[in-house]
């Protein structure tokens, strides 16, 4: 099969699909990896890692047009749209429940589209969403740190406070990978942190895993409340795989927080889980609403597109082999692949995804055959 991987377009985007290693795998496996030149540069990868590795470099054109499955990271952008044809193969990040018309465009277009963070196991891990959520929970405090700061709009305080100087105060919505690991670098950094969930056994872990110096609540909008009015970071990390994120703090909610009190909704990709948010992009991160910066971007794993890409490869790949080898085969025999797929030649899949356009899904075992 012929692989491409084109190059990231959307704003800031920096990351890219497939490492010199993947195309060395792909290529001992009989398949051929088209590049796109410069996609990699943004990772720090040169097109001569590629090309030593067997791959093909050439035009953007030429990638689409030649591969049968084309590897992504981000979701397709509307420049994008007339270059997919019937029957192609499109694998990356997705999120079509909070964006429709992408979802209208990848039916147009017949496309077989397989999303990485609905690829689900049967234990309900989500694999290849794992180390985005790692990296872009553990950037969230880090990015709201540097927010809090009055240069940047912020109430001016440090995380870690000083002898004399309380810490800040952080709080988590979600215990799940983004939630736990904002945790992690929160209290590294000496904050003080509350962490809110609906499951009592994912709290129960969170209190085992940082030895009882994570506060743990029930995640209901009394807390929500009363931990907002504390709070100089919220971080949301909600998550339903495949489904728009609930909105659990409200504009009154946020009307209600401290002046200069930031705002990190990595959910956002999902539509949010606070009512004022909205997406932003790297270049232009942040807006202010009541008085709280408000940071809505969608890709913050960009940031760090090197580490992100080499993490991000290393859990797609295993999957990607599968899929070379042929696709309806890949779906049929995995079960965690199966559940990536959203849209096969113009019907939806998902059940997440169909409700939030207003269909019924189409069971992918009638489309396979």
């Amino acid at each position: 099969m012929i692989i491409g991987v084109p190059r990231e377009i959307k704003p800031g985007e920096q990351r890219v699909a497939l490492t010199p290693a993947g195309a060395r795998a792909l290529g001992e496996a009989g398949h051929r990896v088209v590049v796109e030149r410069g996609a990699g540069s943004g990772s720090s990868i040169r097109d001569e890692e590629y090309a030593r590795e067997g791959a093909a470099l050439a035009a953007i054109d030429e990638v689409w047009a030649r591969a049968e499955l084309v590897l992504k990271v981000k979701e397709p952008v509307a420049e994008e749209y007339p270059r997919m044809r019937p029957g192609q193969v499109l694998f990356t990040y997705l999120h079509l429940a909070a964006v429709p018309e992408l979802a209208r465009a990848l039916q147009a277009a017949g496309v077989i589209a397989i999303a990485y963070e609905t690829v689900q196991r049967a234990d309900g891990s989500l694999p290849l969403l794992a180390p985005m959520s790692e990296v872009a929970g553990r950037l969230a405090v880090q990015e709201g740190a540097f927010y809090l700061t009055k240069a940047r709009g912020g109430r001016g305080i440090l995380l870690a406070g000083v002898p004399g100087v309380p810490p800040g105060n952080v709080a988590v919505l979600g215990a799940g990978t983004v939630g736990v690991n904002a945790a992690r670098i929160a209290l590294g950094l000496g904050a003080d942190i509350s962490i809110l969930d609906v499951n009592v056994d994912r709290l129960r872990a969170v209190d085992d895993l940082f030895l009882g110096r994570v506060i743990t609540l029930m995640s209901n909008s009394f807390n929500i409340d009363q931990v907002l009015r504390r709070a100089d970071i919220l971080v949301g990390a909600v998550l339903i795989a495949g489904a728009r994120a609930p909105v659990l703090v409200t504009k009154e909610m946020v009307a209600g927080m401290k002046e200069g009190s930031v705002i990190v909704d990595v959910a956002v990709d999902q539509g949010g889980s606070v009512e004022t948010i909205r997406p932003t992009t790297l270049l232009d991160p942040t807006y202010v609403v009541a008085g709280v910066v408000h940071y809505g971007v969608a890709n913050m794993p960009a940031l760090v597109p090197r580490t992100s890409t080499f993490a991000l490869t290393n859990a797609t790949l295993p999957y990607v082999l599968e899929l070379a080898a042929g696709v309806t085969a890949a779906v049929r025999r995995n079960p965690a692949l199966a559940r990536g797929v959203n849209i096969w030649r113009g019907r939806t899949v998902h059940p997440a995804v169909a409700e939030a356009l207003g269909e019924q899904p189409t069971p992918l075992e009638t489309l396979l055959g």
